[in-house]
């Protein structure tokens, strides 16, 4: 009769079996779909999978433990905390600024947080819902960031932080927008969902701010189904992301562990019983957001791919970036700024307002070859029912963020596009623009 360890083996074996006996077929342009995005894996992803599923433990464990290390490894940062979504990450992150931990460097009601309107909701939803002020700036069409001179014009005596993504993998510049910080006794969240991996002057995004995010949702450069990551290399942001994960409670053991700490039962808080369980002390207005083994799993063999992932997407990118070239006339094309290397997550295209055609011509001749596109997220955040009646400034104007939200959208570089897949893009784009254009 085998063993537990034995069947284990058989088991894992079988599975890998199961994968290899996948069948492919040949991509067949006009029939078969080119995803935008999407998982991009082997039998090594279902082995961890099922392995975690095998121990039964349901919440993070040992997977979870190893996918945090191999993180702030990749980074070289002290601390990555996992959650479920990179939408939770932000949320995490910008709570934490929010601590009475930090006195008179917590974030209050009524402060400003300069951010931008054209990018993804959850970047700004956290500071509205810690009823923090966004204060607003346009981004550059090209780069679909930020300049360093809008953001310092933002700046005001209410100012407390600066929360901005790398949007579409493109840095914005967080080296200087950091110094900036520093000398103004800002905090800087870097929002880091669509760019691991990518660099600016060479040190890699994610690592610049005080706090950094991450996504690890199927259509990002690594996935976990559903999960995301704060990362940090200060020790005392680190222990109150914890704490707002984890309910918010004081205590930092991790799952299954006791009195890390050594003071469980000998410490005095608030107005509760002296030597109150330390476990069940409350310092922060926390949540569970937690991820669960087996998604950590999925994620600990889809790290060692980074490397080859963001090879692949800045492959697809210059691919499609040298085969539009000469479109140029009509299409806004994507272009990475001065000092940064981005770890692309899309190819964006932004259709000039005196072109022959309008986007909604050039996406439904896209989508007719069956290639998938999509907005530039919101486009203009502002002009979205749920945020017509905030508490906001806007600094300047957002002229391009409306025209990103009329004429803009991206499709895929991920790294399960093939060449007869941007070969068919390519043809497809080509053949509607030089139609219009009569070329």
């Amino acid at each position: 009769m085998p063993d537990k360890k034995q069947i284990r083996t058989q088991i894992l074996e079988l599975v890998r079996e199961f994968h290899r006996a996948t069948p492919t077929q040949p991509f067949r342009p006009g029939e078969d779909p080119v995803r935008y995005a999407g998982r991009h894996f082997d039998d090594e992803e279902l082995v961890h999978l099922v392995d975690a599923s095998l121990d039964f433990w349901l919440t993070a464990g040992r997977f979870s433990e190893e996918f945090e290390a191999g993180l702030a490894d990749f980074l070289g940062l002290q601390q990555v905390l996992l959650v479920n979504s990179g939408s939770s990450a932000n949320l995490v992150a910008f709570s934490s600024l929010t601590s009475p931990k930090l006195k008179d460097r917590a974030i209050r009601p009524g402060d400003e947080v300069i951010t931008v309107a054209a990018g993804f909701p959850t970047t700004v939803n956290p500071i509205i819902q810690n009823r923090a002020i966004p204060v607003f700036v346009d981004v550059e069409l090209g780069t679909y960031v930020p300049t360093l001179e809008k953001i310092e014009a933002a700046l005001s005596p209410r100012t407390r932080a600066v929360m901005i993504a790398h949007t579409m993998g493109v840095p914005f510049p967080v080296k200087e927008v950091r110094e900036l910080c520093d000398r103004r006794g800002l905090w800087l969240i870097e929002d880091n969902c669509d760019a691991l991996g990518s660099r600016y002057e060479g040190k890699l995004c994610g690592t610049f701010g005080h706090l950094s995010t991450f996504s690890f949702y199927p259509a990002h450069h690594i996935t976990m189904g559903e999960g995301g990551a704060v990362a940090t290399d200060d020790e005392d942001l680190g222990r109150i992301a914890h704490s707002f994960r984890d309910w918010g409670r004081d205590c930092y053991c991790s799952g299954g562990e006791n009195n890390t700490c050594g003071k469980r039962f000998t410490q005095q808080f608030g107005t509760l019983p002296a030597g109150y369980d330390h476990k069940y002390v409350y310092s922060h207005i926390g949540y569970n957001l937690k991820v669960t083994d087996m998604q950590a799993a999925i994620g600990v063999a889809q790290l060692q791919k980074v490397p080859d992932f963001i090879a692949a997407r800045q492959a697809n990118h210059a691919a499609l970036s040298a085969g539009l070239a000469d479109l140029a006339p009509y299409l806004i094309l994507p272009v990475a700024p001065a000092k940064a290397d981005p770890s692309w997550f899309g190819f964006v295209v932004t259709v000039r307002p005196d072109a022959p055609f309008s986007r909604a011509d050039l996406v439904g001749a896209i989508e007719a070859g069956k290639i998938e596109t999509r907005n530039l997220f919101c486009g203009n955040l502002l002009r979205h029912p749920a945020y017509e009646t905030i508490e906001h400034r806007v600094v300047g104007t957002l002229t391009n963020t409306d025209l990103i939200t009329s004429n803009t959208f991206f499709i895929g570089v991920y790294p399960g596009l093939t060449a007869p897949m941007r070969e068919h893009v390519l043809a497809t784009i080509r053949g509607f623009v030089t139609g219009k254009a009569g070329r």
